[in-house]
């Protein structure tokens, strides 16, 4: 009997070709897979979200956030999901579901998404107006200011869209879309892209 083995692979591998793509000249965006990570949703159960809450706050040392907006720890992003749920990512191994389990038992029930999504860095002096085509969200940077997130579609595609740090003192946004519709949100958002000029890369940081 042959031996069975389970491959984990990207989501993306098969769309992902690092390197330049459409308009030649400096590319005006960057686009980025963040691989291996941990993500785990937290989703308080009926009359508990404060027990939750004052959970997170314990094992993270910052609040959970109550509102789309997304949270830094000294090791992990929390980001909200929805009322009454957020998700961790985190890199390392420092905060899977296993390791959280005991932390918000009784408090909230989780689930184990790391390898049910894909994690997209979009950034470059054209990043806001390349998902300004897609998003019908108001990205303007005094409306959507470091930290903001929220829980849209682009594309007809469930997105949680975060704005993570400046680099470079460019604005970073984090798109998180379920792996089965990675790939096409992956396409829609090069050709979206393309008339700026591209980089394609993957990653295991994020901002």
């Amino acid at each position: 009997m042959a031996e069975f083995s389970w491959d984990i692979r990207s989501p993306l591998d098969r769309a992902l070709v690092a390197g330049a793509y459409g308009a030649p000249g400096e590319a005006g965006v960057s686009l980025t897979e963040i691989r291996d990570f941990d993500l785990v949703q937290v989703m308080a159960r009926r009359g508990q979200a404060g027990e939750m809450a004052r959970a997170a706050k314990a094992r993270f040392g910052v609040a959970a956030p109550e509102t789309p907006k997304a949270a830094s720890a000294a090791d992990a992003a929390l980001i909200w999901s929805g009322p009454d749920q957020f998700l961790v990512l985190s890199k390392g191994g420092t905060h899977t579901m296993e390791m959280l389990d005991p932390i918000f038992a009784g408090s909230a029930s989780l689930s184990d998404q790391s390898h049910a999504r894909a994690l997209i860095s979009v950034s470059g002096e054209k990043a806001h107006a390349m998902l300004a085509k897609l998003s019908s969200i108001d990205l303007h940077p005094d409306m959507f200011a470091v930290g903001a997130a929220a829980a849209t579609s682009m594309d007809h595609t469930s997105v949680t869209l975060w704005r993570g740090k400046d680099r470079n003192e460019q604005a970073v946004f984090n798109l998180l879309v379920f792996a089965t519709f990675a790939e096409s949100l992956w396409h829609t958002v090069l050709d979206s892209a393309a008339e700026y000029g591209v980089t394609i890369g993957h990653s295991e940081e994020w901002a």
